[in-house]
């Protein structure tokens, strides 16, 4: 039995999560540990603790005689890791799996925590793509937002990055920000373009129920803007990018031609990959697994082997996931793929399903592929979701 379109074969990416903040941003839901602005990989006990645990979890997990051709450090804030840590961590990767002479190697950093003399280092340890975490150009909604950085610090390490000649640039900005308008919004999106990024991804905020911004708003509570204007910033976003010349390959992400995030693709493209690290998820052998999401928990279970223990995702779950991912992409999905692995009558019932909001133009049937249009359907995704969720 084939239980997902992409489980022939073994992983060739990881994601390796790095917890670690100087302070935990308000709208944050992630597994993180703040550390406070003084400490880093150099001065943190904490840090290389978790480090050498993180490297006994790669260890202990099973090779599958493909090298690696994407690497993810994610976080939390990667850049909070000394050089050598981050050395560490690579060499751990290569002798368990290896890493291919080509593969991209990518790390989130915030502006404010590193210096040319560890950008220099990140990138001769073979970082070849920085996603450096922006959100905003307005010092103001920063603050508000419990980012650690100012807008000075941005055009600092924009500076550091290409005076390094990183290979791949990428900025994260979020939009639907308390006290957010249109106006600032598009001043946001002219600077970011300004500075000429590889590739620009655009998130807009979710109010989380663990979070501070969970207990401070609810949603379509002012100052958050109304649902109108973040459809607006939507709009604006792809209408501006798209007009510098970035091509919007996917629902949040935007990238200049040949720039697209190689490992993020392995996500929306339902392809198997290795997690490693708190919190971190995994799908291999068609089995997607989370990792314990505190550092107590995440301590004991590598002492305790590490041990992978979940069923195998069904069929029904599978092709739900790659709908779900795949109609992320502009592209959309291969009918005929679909067809292969789920059968003629379940596609024949996904394109019942999408007749209504082929109607609305909100999805596209062209050259074999199920897709999502370009900005509508892309704004109502959640709702044709729901319905395919519901056949």
């Amino acid at each position: 039995m084939v239980y997902s379109v992409n489980v022939v074969g073994a992983p060739s990416s990881a994601y390796v999560h790095i917890p670690f903040c100087r302070r935990r941003c308000f709208y944050c839901d992630f597994p993180v540990s703040v550390v406070g602005d003084r400490l880093r990989g150099e001065t943190s006990g904490t840090i290389s603790q978790y480090v050498s645990a993180l490297c006994q979890e790669i260890a202990l997990a099973p090779s599958l005689g493909q090298p690696l051709q994407t690497i993810f450090f994610g976080g939390g804030t990667p850049s909070l890791l000394s050089v050598e840590q981050l050395q560490t961590i690579l060499t751990a990767l290569d002798k368990q799996f290896g890493i291919s002479s080509k593969a991209e190697i990518s790390m989130e950093m915030d502006p404010g925590t590193f210096d040319l003399a560890h950008i220099q280092g990140y990138r001769a340890a073979g970082t070849n793509r920085i996603s450096l975490g922006v959100q905003a150009f307005q010092d103001d909604l920063l603050k508000v937002s419990g980012r650690s950085h100012a807008v000075s610090d941005i055009f600092a390490a924009v500076e550091l990055i290409q005076l390094v000649a990183v290979p791949e640039f990428s900025i994260d900005l979020i939009s639907g920000l308390p006290h957010q308008t249109l106006d600032r919004w598009e001043e946001s999106l002219e600077k970011a373009i300004a500075l000429s990024p590889t590739h620009i991804s655009i998130y807009d905020l979710t109010i989380e129920p663990q979070t501070p911004f969970g207990r401070y708003y609810k949603p379509g509570d002012r100052p958050l803007p109304t649902d109108e204007t973040t459809v607006e910033m939507y709009r604006l976003a792809q209408k501006f990018l798209k007009n510098a010349g970035y091509e919007h390959y996917e629902i949040s992400n935007y990238a200049k031609p040949g720039h697209q995030c190689r490992h993020n693709r392995v996500y929306w493209e339902n392809r198997p990959y290795y997690g490693f690290g708190m919190g971190a998820a995994s799908y291999v052998g068609g089995k997607r697994f989370n990792r314990p999401r505190t550092t107590k928990e995440y301590y004991r279970w590598v002492q305790n082997g590490a041990m992978i223990d979940c069923d195998v995702t069904p069929p029904d779950e599978v092709l739900l996931e790659t709908l779900m991912l795949g109609l992320r992409l502009a592209e959309g999905v291969s009918l005929a793929v679909l067809t292969e692995y789920f059968g003629k009558e379940k596609v024949k019932e996904i394109e019942r399903c999408c007749a209504t909001y082929q109607e609305k133009g909100w999805v596209e049937v062209a050259g074999g592929r199920l897709r999502l249009s370009d900005p509508e359907g892309f704004l109502f995704s959640n709702v044709v979701l729901a319905e395919l969720f519901r056949q």
